[in-house]
């Protein structure tokens, strides 16, 4: 299968200010987006694809303008995020589906986001931008596609956090969303989540460097605490048979142990540092905050009074699909979000994913995803 060839991204600027769920509103908001295939002449065969927590609008091709890092480990760095299921014959099939890609809110990849510019100011934001919300981000993507004059959705598609909004688009939205396809992700994070992203935004905001978020221009930034968050982070997407398979507890210099403290002495150490080094070179410190605090922050059953009560808002037809080894986004919370529907009468397919490498499968298990996006994408249209 080919890719969707080379692309740029473009930026829009909303000409509304955008109300906030925490009383605050953000005037002068840039989206960064991608687009692929073409738009029908009616305007039916959109797709939304949603990014997790350290993706970009970059979602599919090849970048016009090579990026320092790319997004995903093992891959050319200029391919996009999902390249594997966003193209001609794919998932989110281009000869049939428009596709649309956003940074999302509060992003550092050319959406509005804690590094960019206060109008009021002349300065960035840093901490004087608004705690966000995913309902927030869903708020900002449907102001970006009124400026396009796409009124309604085909789909809105996303793993992890990217799931969450695809879930968020569904309830608030749902007359504008014919199908939404919600890939290892959950109505509301575990607390052992919960407590993981609080220990990595900790260790951003304990790093002297931080200077109380704002660094920018100072000469200095907190790449070691970012460093230390990314490497949390990292670990809880992964699993433990599969960190086993990977690495086993080979050491990084051959047969012997070096005696060292502050050397990596096992591989599965020089590759947490790698991914710590390449993931600061690429993303804001400060955006980690702002969009790790919004995936904790969502609950639909606390913001609705209950699951039952957010899901008989959705008239999407919906698509659940986790992973056996992901202990961060459990099989579990899907079939809890497919219970409901069902319950309530609502179209839902569920399907669990057998597959060792933890919540990474939603990025490397793209040809077993492939099949059952395409069966249900088709479906909707049969």
């Amino acid at each position: 299968m080919t890719t969707v060839g080379v692309v740029k991204t473009r930026f829009l600027d909303l000409p509304e200010p955008l109300p906030l769920d925490c009383g605050r509103e953000l005037r002068s908001v840039r989206v960064a987006y991608e687009t692929y295939g073409t738009l029908a002449p009616d305007r039916d065969n959109v797709i939304l694809v949603c990014h997790a927590l350290s993706g970009d609008a970059h979602a599919a091709g090849i970048a016009a303008v090579p990026p320092q890092e790319g997004t995903r480990e093992g891959f050319e760095k200029s391919l996009g995020w999902w390249d594997g299921m966003i193209g001609p014959g794919k998932a989110f099939d281009t000869d049939r589906w428009f596709v649309v890609s956003t940074n999302l809110l509060g992003g550092c990849r050319g959406t509005t986001g804690p590094s960019s510019v206060d109008p009021a100011t002349g300065e960035p934001y840093g901490p004087d931008f608004p705690v966000i919300t995913v309902a927030d981000m869903v708020r900002c993507e449907r102001a970006f596609l009124a400026q396009l004059g796409i009124d309604r959705l085909a789909a809105v598609a996303g793993g992890s956090l990217g799931g969450m909004q695809a879930l968020q688009w569904a309830i608030d939205h749902p007359s504008d969303v014919g199908a939404i396809v919600v890939i290892a992700s959950t109505h509301a994070l575990q607390p052992q989540g919960v407590a993981w992203n609080a220990i990595a935004r900790e260790s951003i905001q304990r790093d002297p460097d931080w200077q109380g978020g704002r660094y920018y221009g100072t000469g200095r930034s907190p790449d070691a605490g970012m460093g230390v968050a990314r490497m949390v982070g990292h670990i809880t997407y992964l699993s433990a048979p599969g960190l086993a398979a990977k690495f086993g507890r080979r050491l990084q210099s051959g047969a012997d142990i070096r005696y060292t403290i502050s050397e990596p002495e096992y591989e599965v150490e020089s590759y947490l540092r790698h991914q710590a080094a390449s993931f600061v070179r690429r993303f804001d410190a400060n955006t980690y905050l702002y969009t790790s605090r919004a995936l904790t922050y969502f609950d639909l059953a606390r913001d609705h009074g209950s699951l039952e009560g957010a899901l008989e808002k959705v008239q999407a037809r919906t698509l659940l699909i986790s992973f056996s080894s992901d202990w961060l986004y459990p099989p579990a919370a899907s079939r809890e979000i497919a219970d409901v529907l069902t319950g309530l009468g609502k179209p839902v397919e569920n399907h669990v994913i057998d597959a060792p490498y933890g919540h990474d499968c939603f990025l490397l298990e793209e040809a077993r995803q492939t099949p059952i996006v395409r069966d249900f994408l088709e479906e909707k249209n049969s």
